[in-house]
């Protein structure tokens, strides 16, 4: 397994991709950045509850995220800290909600499974494994209802292919041209199931289904291909209001939890570092590299600026008062100080 530049190296591009190129390596080093200090502050005791990083799958949500509109729905998982930034809620209002602060995106009720913002249509991380898949179906049914040419997207994981709320939401969503978006973050060990890395969730899923729908498999280490496969399925939704499958293979380079380890139980110190080196970071730096457009002094900038924002977000988070019990008590809130 070799690193490899999605394009061929060349000429500088036109300042438009460019622009959009560094876009997409800014919010994947914000993420990446964000969940380190996550898990720092999570070993120190700040942030407590269950907490999942995404660090080695960043280039499937901002590839996902990069295709939608501002009138779209996202619906997704426990493992959404990346989604959350990527579609647009702060990175001090995440933070903040992880350590249940009042000026947390859910008003720190939530805490890290449960980040929710419908001003971005972000309509929250759920806890309960394909639980929420259902939920994304009534979504895009409210949307092609309402005539808005608006779509909804919804992220689990490959062991969510053996929830019967899968299977069940897939017949529905094909059967009543439903414009949706399943995107299955396939990392390769869905914790608890039979399926294993090697499987293919696009065999298991939908051709046992009493309706087809379009679906694909997906590097999910390179941004760009991302991108393309979902405006793809983006098209297809808009233009049809027809639901795509999008089985996306990636990686995290860390443990299913913060209480799992990196390495050593299921899997080898070995097989994280290979994977290492299809960094998705990397990959794009890479390409940006090879068309003379970015730079050692262009990337130290970046990871100052992304540093910045992360250690405001910290500051912030540390600083923001406890949620009033008042408001703990009380089923609507609105986050202060955002």
């Amino acid at each position: 397994m070799t690193l490899t530049a999605p394009e061929a190296a060349g000429p500088a591009r036109d300042a438009a991709t460019r622009a959009l190129h560094r876009s997409y390596l800014r919010q994947m080093l914000l993420i990446r950045r964000f969940e380190e200090k996550a898990g720092e502050a999570y070993s120190l005791g700040k942030i407590g509850g269950f907490c999942h990083l995404y660090i080695g799958q960043e280039a499937v949500a901002v590839g996902v995220m990069a295709a939608l509109d501002p009138g779209d729905h996202v619906v997704s998982a426990y493992r959404e800290h990346g989604h959350a930034l990527a579609r647009g809620i702060s990175s001090r209002a995440v933070m903040a909600e992880l350590y249940g602060k009042a000026t947390g995106c859910s008003g720190g009720k939530g805490g890290s499974m449960h980040l929710f913002d419908a001003s971005v249509g972000f309509l929250g991380g759920h806890g309960i494994v394909g639980s929420h898949i259902p939920l994304a179906a009534g979504v895009a049914f409210a949307h092609k209802y309402r005539g808005d040419e608006h779509l909804a997207v919804c992220f689990f994981g490959e062991a969510a292919a053996n929830i019967g709320a899968f299977h069940e939401t897939l017949n529905m969503a094909s059967l009543w041209d439903l414009p949706v978006v399943f995107i299955v973050e396939n990392n390769g060990y869905g914790m608890g199931t039979a399926v294993s890395r090697a499987a293919a969730v696009t065999n298991l899923s939908v051709r046992g289904t009493a309706y087809d729908m379009p679906a694909e498999q997906v590097d999910g280490q390179n941004v760009l291909t991302v991108r393309e496969a979902m405006d793809r399925a983006v098209s297809r939704a808009r233009g049809e209001s027809k639901p795509t499958l999008l089985e996306i293979k990636t990686y995290r380079y860390v443990g299913h939890s913060m209480s799992d380890a990196a390495h050593g139980t299921y899997r080898s110190k070995d097989e994280v570092e290979e994977y290492r080196r299809r960094d998705p970071i990397a990959i794009l730096t890479e390409l940006m590299r090879a068309g003379r457009y970015w730079d050692d002094e262009q990337q130290a900038a970046l990871e100052a600026e992304v540093m910045a924002e992360v250690t405001d977000a910290i500051g912030f988070a540390e600083a923001s008062p406890e949620p009033d019990l008042a408001v703990l008590h009380r089923d609507v809130y609105a986050p202060e100080g955002q």
